[in-house]
C-alpha cells in the first residue's frame, strides 16, 4: 500500500475519535456498564468491550441487548442518558494538540467518527472546538463506518480527491472505511492493521507531511 501513497498530494487530515484522539475505553466501558446495570445485566465482557469501542451507540446497545425483550427500552433509556459525566474519563492522546497546531496553516483537519451527539461536547470539554474545520458523526451520514459515507462527506466538503486526504484510525472498522473510500490509511498504535503508514505518536507524521 505504501508505494501508492503520495504524501505531497495530501490536503486534508482526517481523524477517528476513540482510540486515536482519545483513549476512551474507560469512559465508554463505564457508560455502557451503567446502562447494563440499569437493567440488571452483567458488566461487559472482553468481546463486548471491543465491539462498543468501534460501533455507534445504537448499534452497541442493540448488540448488548441482543435477544433481550427490553432492547427497545434500553435504547430509549440510552437516548435520554447524558454522556457528559463520562467525558472527563477520556484521556487525550499525547502530542494531539501540538500536531493539530502543526497542521493548521497548511492542511484542513476533520473528524470522521461513529460517535453520535457526544462529539461536540467532547471537543468542548477538552478545549479542541476550534481545532477542526469539519466534524462528521454517525448522525451526519446515512451509513456509519465501515461504510465509506463519512469519509466521502469529508472529501465532498473540501472538494478533494481520495488521494488528497489521509485517515488516521486504530481499528479494523477504520481500515475498512478507508479502503471503501479509497483514502490512504494511517494506523495509530495498531501494527496488526494493513495501512499505508503505522505510527505510535502523531509527531511521526510530521516527517511525511
Amino acid at each position: 500500500m505504501g508505494a501508492q501513497m503520495t504524501w505531497s498530494r495530501v490536503k486534508v487530515v482526517i481523524f477517528d475519535c476513540d482510540g486515536v484522539m482519545f483513549d476512551s475505553r474507560e469512559a465508554n466501558e463505564a457508560y455502557y456498564n451503567s446502562i447494563l446495570a440499569r437493567f440488571g445485566k452483567s458488566r461487559m465482557n472482553a468481546e463486548q468491550r471491543a465491539y462498543v469501542h468501534t460501533h455507534t451507540a445504537s448499534q452497541s446497545v442493540a448488540y448488548l441487548f441482543d435477544g433481550d425483550p427490553r432492547a427497545a427500552e434500553a435504547e430509549a433509556f440510552r437516548q435520554r442518558m447524558s454522556y457528559d459525566p463520562f467525558i472527563g474519563r477520556m484521556k487525550m492522546e499525547p502530542h494531539l494538540r501540538g500536531f493539530l497546531e502543526y497542521l493548521r496553516p497548511t492542511y484542513k483537519r476533520a473528524v470522521a467518527t461513529n460517535r453520535s451527539d457526544t462529539m461536540g461536547r467532547v471537543l468542548e470539554e477538552h478545549g479542541l472546538t476550534d481545532c477542526f474545520e469539519l466534524i462528521v458523526s454517525s448522525l451526519d451520514v446515512a451509513r456509519p463506518k465501515p461504510a465509506a459515507d463519512a469519509l466521502l462527506k469529508v472529501l465532498g466538503h473540501f472538494n478533494v480527491s481520495a488521494s488528497e486526504a489521509v485517515y488516521i484510525g486504530d481499528s479494523d472498522i477504520d481500515a475498512m472505511t478507508a479502503a471503501a473510500a479509497h483514502v490512504p490509511f494511517v494506523a495509530y498504535k495498531n501494527p496488526a492493521l494493513s495501512a499505508d503508514l503505522h505510527i505510535t505518536y502523531f509527531k511521526e507524521m510530521e516527517a511525511y507531511l
